[in-house]
């Protein structure tokens, strides 16, 4: 009887052991990411309110950086190149002195995020084979990693150019910019079986809402800008114009907080495989209605991705 008791006792414990350290262990994995992000200032604008977002629904994120401005899958797959060659070359160390290699291989990174140059995205042929040698090259550091897809945004509708969509041809607005380039990175994410984080998508939502959508001043006077005014720009999720010293310069690429804010929730959702609804937190820039409009169209624009 005793040592039926003792087996009995003994079982029970093993069993409990066993789905405390299951239970356990699926928690760390929904609540702890090891992230690293290979990409330039797009990759920068998407991530900057990740952590926040994070923070506040209580996730543990840890983010590896390889960023440089304006670089494509070309350029970053050269420094790995260089490094390969001589691993004293300080041209493949452009990471703050590191290369890609001694980042990578500075712990273990549960998602690996790569995208195109925005102003290349458009044309499908400018991703292989430096995406292809990229991922590799991952797999080879990072066996277990997976690897995810940035899908990046078309410029602003009233971008004096739009990003490539051929060797010598560019997009003729921004539409085309953004078909073309979810075409490329659909593609891309397919070749590689992987997951897409479709900011791209989300920003395409909001620029062509009947409400929402960014429209440019037609009161303002754009040849002769007086110091400090600028024209109405309610609703942008891109830079646009801003007063650079005594010049009114024009920036209709990057994202401004709203379009970061919007990156982030797409990247918290897919990621986290949370809700981004949950998310409280805005910039103090982003309106309360703005705001509501924003979690909406990233809510629908993950859910549409899943299917």
């Amino acid at each position: 009887m005793i040592r039926f008791f003792l087996k009995y006792k003994g079982s029970r414990l093993f069993i409990f052991s066993l789905v405390f350290n299951l239970n356990a262990f699926s928690q760390t994995n929904n609540n702890t990411l090891h992230l690293f992000v290979i990409g330039n200032s797009f990759s920068q604008n998407a991530t900057t309110f990740l952590p926040q977002m994070a923070k506040e629904t209580g996730k543990n994120l840890v983010i590896g950086r390889a960023e440089l401005g304006g670089h494509s899958l070309e350029q970053h797959w050269g420094y790995v190149e260089k490094f390969e060659k001589d691993s004293t070359d300080v041209k493949g160390k452009p990471y703050g002195g590191k290369s890609l290699k001694m980042l990578l291989s500075q712990g273990t990174w549960d998602v690996v995020t790569i995208q195109q140059y925005s102003y290349l995205s458009s044309d499908s042929s400018s991703y292989n084979p430096y995406a292809k040698k990229l991922v590799d090259y991952i797999k080879k550091l990072q066996p277990n990693a997976e690897i995810v897809i940035h899908q990046t945004w078309a410029y602003r509708a009233d971008a004096k150019k739009f990003g490539k969509v051929g060797p010598e041809q560019l997009a003729k607005n921004q539409l085309e910019m953004w078909q073309k380039s979810r075409e490329a990175y659909h593609k891309l994410a397919k070749q590689f079986n992987a997951r897409l984080l479709p900011v791209g998508d989300a920003f395409e939502e909001v620029a062509t809402n009947k409400k929402y959508g960014y429209k440019k001043d037609t009161a303002f006077d754009f040849e002769h800008p007086v110091a400090s005014n600028l024209p109405d720009q309610t609703h942008s999720i891109n830079v646009g114009y801003f007063w650079n010293k005594q010049e009114l310069a024009f920036d209709p690429n990057h994202a401004n907080d709203a379009g970061k804010y919007l990156g982030g929730l797409i990247w918290y959702g897919i990621l986290f495989k949370d809700s981004p609804k949950k998310i409280g937190f805005k910039p103090a820039s982003v309106s309360d209605d703005f705001k509501s409009y924003l979690l909406e169209v990233a809510n629908k624009v993950i859910k549409v991705s899943k299917n």
